[in-house]
């Protein structure tokens, strides 16, 4: 049975605390990149793989790292690389000799929170056994399929700019991600403080917070976070606007998107914001938090086409005016 907001709201006030100590567990390591850190418990709480793209240096990884420590979690960190095997990513079986049989060895996949580093520097093979994992929670090995941990999140970072020895990753998979988020250079001040902190021999640690309990009851009760029909109507629309854009009044967009957004971003939107009302401390969503996760679900799944490339117009831009069009209920 669906709970109403007021019986909601007293369950999303015990539980927000709890997240908001693992923000601020974080914030010992990581300085500024607020918003890296509040998508990164958005996909904690949402349950959605998150891809962050930005320069070296900007502390992806350590960002990732430090939300694992955070949370009393399984955490495995792969290095992609171009030799990387499928079975260093999802195991393998091998015989043993004893009994003749083959036994499982599984991979560092199996795991709560996967940090895939620089996912893009591994071939398409690799990206392949990613797949099965990210949709269906789950890894096929010889004839058996295997559970994974629940919780599993893929949290991926990459390079935007070196692209010696990597791969674009599959479209398939970049719409498994539920967010891609741009990582920017600090501020001024936030260089200094990361400078003070970071430039002393001993390094401050995170300390395990919140358990997994409590991040699954965190899940149960944002997915139960009231969602109008109006703000549903409102999500759709956004969505077949990237399909679509002349409905909209937005004619020219027609030469400029190659493809709209598929369903998932439809799912995401609504799933992404229930998750950002919740860790709002609202037990309903606003079109203000579809406005304000939609850069993030849409920017990875709208395809620009060669005319827009040519313009030196990037996806961001389309799906900002796509939010300037579209009438907010």
């Amino acid at each position: 049975m669906n709970k109403t907001v007021e019986e909601l709201k007293p369950e999303i006030d015990a539980l927000v605390p709890a997240l908001q100590r693992v923000r601020s567990e974080v914030g010992k390591v990581l300085v500024g990149q607020g918003i890296m850190v509040e998508r990164l418990l958005l996909a904690l709480v949402a349950d959605g793989h998150i891809l962050l793209e930005g320069i070296p240096g900007l502390a992806k990884t350590t960002g990732i790292r430090s939300l694992a420590a955070a949370v009393h979690a399984d955490f495995s960190r792969i290095q992609f690389t171009p030799d990387l095997l499928p079975a260093d990513l999802v195991g393998t079986q091998i015989y043993r000799p004893q009994d003749h049989q083959f036994v499982v060895k599984q991979g560092p996949i199996f795991a709560n929170l996967l940090l895939a580093d620089e996912i893009n520097r591994a071939p398409a093979k690799v990206q392949s056994a990613l797949l099965e994992a990210m949709q269906e929670r789950q890894v096929t090995l010889g004839d058996r399929s295997h559970r994974l941990p629940d919780p599993f999140l893929v949290l991926a970072t990459q390079n935007p700019i070196e692209q010696e020895g990597t791969y674009p990753l599959p479209e398939a998979q970049v719409d498994r991600f539920m967010l891609k988020l741009r990582v920017d250079y600090p501020s001024r001040e936030d260089e200094r403080e990361i400078m003070r902190r970071m430039s002393r021999r001993e390094q401050p640690r995170v300390e395990p917070v919140v358990d997994l309990d409590e991040v699954r009851r965190a899940r149960d009760v944002a997915d139960a976070v009231y969602v109008d029909a109006k703000v549903e109507d409102y999500i759709v629309e956004l969505v077949f606007a990237t399909r679509q854009p002349e409905k909209v009044g937005l004619e020219r967009f027609e030469r400029l998107i190659e493809y709209g957004a598929s369903p998932r971003a439809t799912i995401y939107l609504a799933r992404a914001a229930k998750a950002q009302a919740f860790l709002a401390g609202r037990a309903y969503v606003t079109p203000q938090d579809v406005k304000n996760v939609g850069l993030d679900v849409l920017r990875h799944r709208v395809l620009l086409s060669y005319e827009a490339e040519a313009q030196e117009l990037t996806s961001e831009e389309l799906i900002l005016e796509i939010f300037n069009t579209v009438d907010v209920p």
